[in-house]
């Protein structure tokens, strides 16, 4: 199978061409190397790739929101399927800079849906977030649940991505299926994220920031559960035979939370950091953030019940494990 993936040199779209290249797919990688967070990172991820997979992967760097780029990269290469990872991400830095999120986010959805259409792909999936349930009160999340109030401009822009997609579905039959992310970490990690910054902080002695005085869940999920529920999905599209989907659409278009299902204390997550790292964390205890959640719970029935995906490593193996590779990655 040949399969487009956006984001290739990120956190998701690493592990994903890593096991699509594994089982012999050919993968055709897309980012545009924006300096969100460090460059080196995306580059060390995107040489292991090269190493891996040889001729079968081929790599563009390029920005998905410019169209006319877009399509000439891709010209004369054949793609079956699509994942399209690649989004601006962070909640917090929706606040700072919300063209980005317009520009990626919607203009670059769009486009890719345009290249799924145009070239009659077997099936897109495509990365929605956890952060459209916004300030949800019912746990846990499921994906029956209201999803109109978002409390961030990125989950605005991830829930648009799924009305955008539905419209596809509805005006072209084209099979796509949208994925909600819980907390994602492990090996190859973002560095903006909760996980690498504590490690990085606890390791060098410096203090963490603790919002909400601690009081905050999360769904962690450890990025090989991730995997395995992105490859069940990209493998059974949607059908388009007029039942109802996951998520309410009677058009060929699913989707699906992909968590841990379960919703852990972020003190005991800092416990476990403490321990993997070997040292106690000077804790900043600081007030709730605009824009974020208390809590994330995710409901898995749907995607267990239709695809099998169970989710394997609890958090007393995932951090560990992320600690580990933290250190090797940088030699301490």
């Amino acid at each position: 199978m040949r399969v487009l993936v956006t984001g290739a040199a990120g956190f998701i779209g690493y592990a994903l061409a890593q096991h699509l290249l594994a089982r012999g797919d050919v993968v055709v990688g897309v980012d545009n190397l924006n300096d969100y967070y460090q460059v080196s990172l995306k580059r060390d991820r995107l040489a292991a790739l090269a190493g891996a997979g040889g001729n079968r992967f081929t790599f563009h760097h390029l920005d998905f929101s410019d169209m006319a780029a877009l399509d000439a990269a891709l010209a004369g290469q054949p793609i079956d399927r699509i994942v399209h990872l690649g989004a601006q991400a962070g909640v917090r830095y929706s606040l700072e800079n919300p063209q980005a999120y317009v520009q990626s986010n919607l203009a670059g959805h769009v486009n890719l849906l345009e290249l799924a259409r145009h070239r009659q792909v077997e099936h897109m999936v495509y990365a929605s977030s956890s952060s459209v349930y916004g300030g949800n009160a019912k746990l846990p999340f499921a994906v029956e649940d209201r999803t109109d109030h978002p409390v961030s401009l990125y989950a605005a822009t991830k829930r648009a991505d799924e009305l955008m997609s539905e419209t596809y579905a509805h005006l072209f039959r084209l099979p796509l299926t949208g994925l909600r992310f819980f907390t994602v970490y492990g090996p190859w990690g973002r560095p903006d994220m909760m996980m690498w910054k504590f490690t990085q902080a606890i390791l060098a002695g410096a203090p963490i920031p603790v919002f909400n005085h601690g009081d905050m869940y999360r769904d962690f999920t450890y990025i090989d559960d991730i995997i395995a529920g992105v490859v069940a999905c990209l493998d059974h599209p949607p059908a388009d035979d007029g039942a109802q989907k996951a998520g309410g659409s009677v058009k060929p278009h699913a989707l699906y939370n992909i968590g841990n299902s379960r919703s852990e204390q972020l003190m005991k997550v800092i416990g476990l950091l403490e321990e993997a790292c070997g040292r106690k964390a000077e804790l900043d205890m600081l007030p709730m953030q605009p824009g974020d959640v208390h809590k994330t719970y995710a409901d898995i029935s749907a995607i267990s019940r239709e695809l099998g995906y169970a989710p394997t490593t609890a958090i007393e193996e995932g951090v560990p494990s992320f600690v580990r590779w933290y250190r090797e990655y940088h030699r301490i």
